[in-house]
């Protein structure tokens, strides 16, 4: 019997389904419902058959017959592998299918469950010989994603919105109902963990015209404000004030609350009720819970909240007793720990005092220290009578492990001798977790890798009784470049250029295949400066720092030379020529312990001045101030600096302290001679006359003022001439991490300077200026002034001491608020905000350490690896001495910083 193929009756898709399910579910009740199963049948059989007879013929559906299939045609699903869906419908050429029968309804139900298609049909193209049926599937594809956006909402957020849809929808995929309503519920999420609880997300199909069977999704999202907590009441609470409660709820706060966003978040809300808790257990309240909370919108759509506690009864410790321990006796252990029975219980600092010490003094360091690597110990409460609690301390000491091997990855700079050299641990050695801590300190303070990637492993070998250090760093970028240039007018071109090489590398200059651009990897420091403004300074910058002298100690030898040139004849301000080396050694000391080192520092410097006025220099003598502009002085001295630094981040330090200690002294050239330099004898005051005289002419004689003042210039040029004085600087830096990575900084610095014979006072030279950002009194710096800034003051304008030469006492205190905006290595940002205060003084008797300048105010610190450290502040000056009628902005100044953190 042949056939024609006509027009196609096609049953909906949820009729279709519904049929299918009511034919394969086994029907208890057969009466009832064989006519659905009998029109289900039919509708199929026309589905399946989708035929007619030629001319008048109809076929009989209920004839069931038996037929080889002969081929199989696929129309549709273009980008569909052919024989996948051939093996999927489980029909293929020469099996045998009964029409109408079983095999191809469970052929379309086999695709339909793929959920790949969005209609799916079975047509008989022609049987042959009533035995052999020729098939066509006609698939009709699920479009896919070409591309989706959102509205409703800002662009700052869209990259946010788009990871989270990026997760779940892949272009160029065919979208499924359950993707989308995923997404919609993720989305929803995103705002609702923001506070947004009220957050909807409607989702929009549009035809991609540009493109064959595609859509676009489209995301409404209206994100509504933020829900915010009216209240927080509590309620059981008899001990513990509402005040209290609620600064434990660390992110569930009321509306109002000082630098905190009021929001509910589920996640949060949950943690901060376990914080309650565990507030309530470390003051013995052991049974303290929860009995239950409410949460309700009132009429203006805020949150109510409602906690019910039951605080029950403060707890002790009975007996404390240990279980296990070979190695240390309970005597040693019960003074390591610090509870003593009696004690209120509190299981967090029972933890601590066990495992997680700030100090390193728990137990656990004890063991972990002495290479018992498999140390546990288990606290469990065997007995509760009453109020009190008896803890018993299971310990498990295991076998002491050995290191054994420790292996470098990742440095693809610096060379792995840098590293081994720095760390604590070494093959043979007994495990140490404390050698461990320090070690990772150590590789930071390198300064070459990414803090925030390091990585430590520690394999064990059981059998062999080691335990490998893998330590895996990243490379980051250490050098400087310095580049800087403008016109100052008068000064003509003014410029800067410096490069320092941080990984240096001295052994590598012949090898050219180590350049990059140069030799790089032994930890060496070269830098190398040139400024120069073209017409009145030139300065030359050179210094190389070795810190492994020799290769088997952290002693360091640093050499360096400074040479300056500042000539302002032209403009009738004299000259000044400075010429300075030195050379250091340093070394890390291990008493009182090895966070000490020392470094002493011999400087050799000369100072040429030719009625040198640009630059302020006097001496004070009976309360008059003589300016020093000729002369020809040198400065030979010695520093010896003691520092001991725990810090462990010297870009942004979270915790740690920097205690510095250093005096610099010359030779008392004075004590060794006996020769009254401080007036010069008669016949060379005359000398002097004459000279002036035949200089002015007899025209013009000099005035006996024009007289005295050279003699006076000649005999500090004299005095001087040896630089004598001694210097002490004392600076505390201490870092701590309030919450989350807020950091506080304390400083507090004083600096002294004086004299060996008060005949001869102090020189006019190495003196404090305090004020300003650094960079203003650059000169000064260069001519061996210590620079001190202070936020929100001029160093001239708000300190005339300044300008007769610097003082010999200051002192200076600054309270800092740090947070980070990034930590990446790469460009290593942060916000401050300070107080500082500080003065300076002529004199030590003048000095009052409560006699201090106050400034406010905030800032911005960026370091580039390539560029160092770029910093903007904005101080108030609040004890400015203005004129009247000055306004709030006179006492505001911007300052900026660059290259280095000022003192």
């Amino acid at each position: 019997m042949n056939y024609n193929i006509g027009k196609s009756f096609v049953l909906p898709s949820r009729l279709k389904q519904v049929c299918l399910t009511l034919i394969h579910q086994e029907i208890k009740f057969m009466q009832t419902y064989k006519l659905i199963i009998t029109l289900c049948t039919i509708l199929l059989g026309l589905q399946i058959g989708q035929a007619q007879y030629t001319s008048q013929e109809v076929y009989d559906y209920e004839e069931r017959n038996t037929y080889e299939i002969g081929g199989i045609n696929i129309e549709g699903a273009v980008n569909r592998d052919r024989n996948a869906i051939k093996s999927i419908t489980g029909l293929r050429e020469g099996v045998k299918i009964t029409l109408p029968g079983q095999e191809v309804q469970a052929a379309m139900k086999s695709l339909l469950k793929l959920r790949l298609f969005d209609d799916v049909q079975i047509y008989v193209d022609s049987i042959v010989n009533e035995q052999i049926v020729y098939l066509t599937l006609k698939l009709v594809d699920k479009p896919t994603l070409s591309r989706y956006f959102f509205t409703g909402v800002k662009a700052a957020s869209h990259d946010d919105l788009s990871e989270i849809v990026k997760g779940i929808l892949t272009k160029e995929s065919i979208v499924k109902d359950d993707e989308k309503e995923l997404a919609k519920q993720k989305l929803t999420d995103y705002y609702v963990k923001k506070g947004k609880l009220d957050a909807e997300v409607t989702l929009t199909e549009i035809k991609d015209t540009s493109r064959n069977n595609s859509i676009i999704l489209q995301f409404d999202i209206d994100p509504k404000e933020r829900v915010k907590i009216e209240e927080i009441i509590f309620v059981g609470n008899t001990t513990v004030s509402d005040k209290k409660l609620r600064k434990k709820l660390k992110d569930t706060k009321r509306k109002g609350t000082f630098l905190k966003k009021s929001k509910f978040v589920e996640d949060s809300y949950r943690d901060d009720k376990d914080n309650i808790i565990a507030f309530y257990n470390e003051k013995g309240y052991k049974n303290a819970h929860i009995v239950e909370d409410s949460i309700w919108r009132n009429e203006d759509g805020n949150l109510m909240i409602k906690i019910l506690i039951e605080e029950g009864n403060v707890f002790h410790y009975r007996n404390i007793t240990w279980k296990g321990n070979t190695i240390y006796t309970d005597e040693q252990l019960n003074r390591v720990l610090g509870i003593v029975p009696g004690d209120v219980y509190n299981p967090e600092l029972l933890a601590q005092r066990l495992r997680f010490s700030q100090d390193g003094g728990d137990v656990s360091s004890y063991y972990l220290d002495d290479g018992y690597l498999s140390f546990n110990v288990d606290p469990v409460e065997t007995s509760i009578v009453n109020d009190s609690i008896d803890v018993e301390m299971r310990i498990y000491e295991g076998p002491k492990f050995t290191i054994g091997d420790v292996v470098i990855k990742g440095n693809d700079r610096t060379h792995d001798h840098v590293i081994r050299r720095a760390v604590r641990t070494r093959p043979g050695q007994k495990f140490s977790r404390s050698d461990i801590i320090r070690s990772q300190r150590e590789i930071i303070n390198l300064g070459y890798f990414n803090q925030e990637n390091l990585d430590i492993q520690t394999p064990v070998n059981e059998n062999a009784g080691t335990v490998n250090i893998e330590y895996t760093v990243e490379e980051k970028p250490s050098d400087q470049l310095e580049l800087s240039a403008g016109y100052g007018g008068q000064s003509g071109l003014i410029g800067t250029l410096g490069v320092t090489f941080n990984n240096f590398s001295l052994r590598n200059v012949k090898d050219r295949s180590t350049w990059s651009p140069l030799p790089q990897g032994d930890g060496q420091k070269l830098s190398l400066r040139v400024q120069s403004n073209s017409r009145f300074f030139r300065s030359y910058n050179f210094s190389l720092t070795e810190p492994w002298l020799g290769g088997k100690k952290p002693n360091s030898l640093t050499v360096g030379l400074v040479a300056s040139v500042f000539d302002y004849t032209l403009v009738g301000s004299g000259a000044i020529n400075i010429v300075k080396g030195f050379v250091g050694l340093g070394r890390q000391l291990k008493w009182p312990d090895d966070f000490f080192s020392s470094s002493t520092t011999l400087n050799i410097e000369n100072l040429a001045l030719s009625n040198y006025q640009q630059g302020q220099f006097f001496v004070e003598e009976n309360g008059e101030f003589f300016p020093v502009r000729n002369g020809n002085f040198n400065n030979f001295s010695l520093t010896q600096n003691f520092v001991r630094s725990s810090v462990s981040d010297p870009l942004f330090p979270r915790s740690g302290s920097t205690i510095s200690l250093s005096v610099q002294f010359t030779p008392p050239y004075s004590l060794f001679s006996k020769k009254d330099i401080r007036k010069l004898p008669d016949d060379e005051i005359a000398a002097i006359e004459t000279r002036l005289r035949e200089e002015y002419g007899p025209a013009d004689p000099p005035s006996p003022a024009e007289i005295a003042s050279e003699v006076k210039s000649v005999e500090l040029a004299g005095r001087f001439r040896w630089l004598e004085y001694h210097k002490w600087k004392f600076s505390s830096e201490f870092y701590f991490n309030l919450f989350n990575k807020l950091v506080l900084k304390a400083q507090a610095k004083i600096g002294v300077m004086g004299y060996y014979d008060k005949n001869i006072g102090v020189p006019p030279f190495e003196r404090f200026l305090l004020g300003g950002d650094g960079l203003s009194n650059q000169n000064n710096f260069i001519t061996g002034q210590d620079i001190i800034s202070l936020r929100g003051y001029d160093a001239q304008a708000d300190f005339p001491i300044n300008n007769l030469g610097g003082a010999t006492i200051y002192d200076k205190f600054t309270l800092e608020l740090r947070y980070p905006i990034s930590l990446n290595p790469s460009s290593t940002i942060f916000v401050t905000s300070f107080l500082q205060g500080g003065n300076s003084w002529g004199k030590f008797r003048d000095f009052n350490p409560f006699d201090v300048k106050r400034s406010a105010g905030m800032g911005l610190r960026v370091f580039l690896p390539m560029f160092g450290l770029l910093g903007f502040d904005y101080g108030f000056g609040i004890d400015k001495n203005l004129p009247a009628g000055s306004t709030w902005k006179d006492y505001g100044r911007f300052s900026i910083v660059i290259g280095f953190e000022p003192e």
